[in-house]
């Protein structure tokens, strides 16, 4: 017989899924297919996680599915219980933090920031829940609050280089005098750590750490050196790497937390290119920029409420230079707040376009969507920025670039946005610049880490605090603590 004819034939689709289900005595579970993953996303979205649990259970005894498609339903699981610990206050929760600045805080006050959306909610079935971060944020997007805050509440405390300061005229000036676009170099030691808490993985188990490490960037960040780490034996990842590591390993000690280490130096250079619109041509038909202007799910899409935002703030025009100064503006006005983790939300572009608030990587995806849309290239970076050592600051921040024609890439920092000055150099200084206070780990979002994660990423877009995992699953982050140290140290160091 030819073993052709011996080879049974494959079933289509819904037949192999109809057998399954009658071996498997599931016939009243699998009588409707799975849920599309899009319209359980939505579903989770609105809240609605006890219908969205029960119909990921139906999708995961579905013996078609494949393993891609079976890792995706059950992260929406994951992601209903970030969202959780996310969402953890109730109304009185919330009332209690608002009133440690608002000692008197009326009931109708705080009904009305609510019903006008100024304290970010949601409702998990039927329960009315709130943001952690969300009286904090009410500060920040409504003046009123503000105004009601006690005399003597502690105000938000912005980074130093967020405003005009001696650093910006440093470099404008260095930029000058040199022609240059790289100027007013800082040499940093930095100490990242990342500690695992005490028995959060049972006695003997190996626990994998990745702490975010930078990239060499010509003309940015360059002779990075390496110093050390605990436990020793670190793997850096390859320079090319877009979320650049170095991976870790250490077997966990019962009442013991388990901490891992690296240290390293780099110089950080400023950047600083001014900008003449007049001088400014279409973007060019170039192979190498096309992933630069395309959307990307999920984060980066053209949505009709995106398209519409753009066309208010666009209009007619078409100059390339001036699309992006409007959008830039547009988006630089909308208020920073502290952010949900970026795992919980399924289209983080159009979120900063509805919520009323967002952070660093909120805005800059959101312009780097809008700009797409418009046909002007934008990417992403993300990293830490600090102080010098008498600041004592430091923290998660993210900003990008765009291409304008004939100048190249050009750094662009939304966030901090215009500073106040009556000149265009400084006025518009990350629009074209930036300071030599920040590392970059991140030369794009979303990008796999080397040697790759075995669980779900902790952030599924960024990395700047670090990720851990052992053999049980992933390590989130109410399960470890991280810690950037950064101090500055003479230039002929690196001789």
């Amino acid at each position: 017989m030819d073993p052709a004819a011996r080879k049974p034939r494959s079933l289509p689709t819904a037949h192999r899924r109809a057998a399954a289900c009658l071996l498997l005595a599931l016939a009243p579970l699998c009588a409707a297919a799975a849920t599309p993953l899009p319209a359980l996303v939505a579903q989770i979205d609105r809240g609605d996680f006890a219908v969205a649990d029960a119909q990921i259970a139906v999708a995961l005894q579905d013996p078609t599915l494949d393993d891609a498609a079976r890792r995706d339903y059950a992260f929406q699981r994951e992601r209903m219980r970030r969202m959780r610990l996310d969402f953890s206050l109730d109304a009185e929760a919330a009332k209690a933090q608002l009133r440690r600045q608002i000692p008197d805080l009326r009931e109708d006050e705080f009904a009305r920031w609510d019903a006008a959306g100024l304290i970010e909610r949601l409702d998990i079935d039927g329960q009315r829940r709130y943001f952690k971060r969300a009286p904090s944020n009410l500060f920040r997007v409504s003046a009123q609050a503000r105004a009601r805050r006690a005399p003597d509440a502690p105000l938000p405390k912005d980074g130093p280089y967020e405003h005009l300061g001696p650093h910006h005229e440093e470099i404008v000036a260095a930029a000058r005098a040199s022609g240059g676009s790289s100027v007013a170099p800082r040499r940093v030691e930095v100490t990242q750590s990342l500690v695992v808490k005490a028995d959060a993985v049972p006695a003997g188990e190996t626990i994998r750490a990745w702490i975010p490490y930078p990239r060499a960037i010509p003309g940015q960040q360059q002779d990075i050196r390496w110093i050390a780490s605990t436990p020793a034996g670190a793997r850096i990842a390859p320079d090319a790497t877009l979320q650049r590591t170095a991976y870790l390993e250490r077997k966990a000690v019962a009442g013991t937390p388990t901490q891992f280490q690296v240290r390293y130096q780099l110089t950080v250079y400023a950047r600083h290119i001014p900008i003449d619109p007049a001088k400014v041509l279409p973007t060019p038909n170039d192979p190498a920029l096309q992933s630069y202007l395309a959307e990307r799910a999920p984060h980066i899409q053209f949505t009709p409420a995106l398209r519409a935002f753009s066309q208010r703030v666009v209009g007619n025009e078409t100059h390339p230079y001036r699309i992006v100064a409007k959008l830039f503006d547009a988006v630089d006005q909308i208020p920073w707040g502290g952010a949900r983790e970026y795992s919980t939300i399924s289209n983080i572009s159009d979120y900063a376009l509805h919520a009323g608030h967002a952070d660093c990587g909120q805005q800059t995806l959101l312009l780097m969507a809008l700009l797409r849309l418009n046909g002007i290239p934008a990417r992403w970076q993300s990293g830490m920025v600090y102080s010098d050592d008498a600041v004592g600051y430091n923290n998660l921040h993210d900003w990008g670039a765009v291409y304008l024609a004939p100048y190249g890439w050009v750094p662009m920092d939304v966030t901090t946005g215009r500073l106040d000055s009556a000149q265009p150099a400084l006025r518009d200084f990350y629009l074209g610049g930036l300071d030599a206070y920040r590392i970059a780990f991140n030369d794009d979002y979303a990008q796999p880490l080397v040697p790759a994660k075995r669980h779900d990423r902790s952030d599924t877009v960024d990395s700047q605090r670090g990720e851990a995992e052992w053999s049980g699953g992933n390590l989130y982050f109410d399960q470890w603590n991280y810690d950037f140290q950064s101090r500055i140290v003479p230039l002929a160091a690196t001789r």
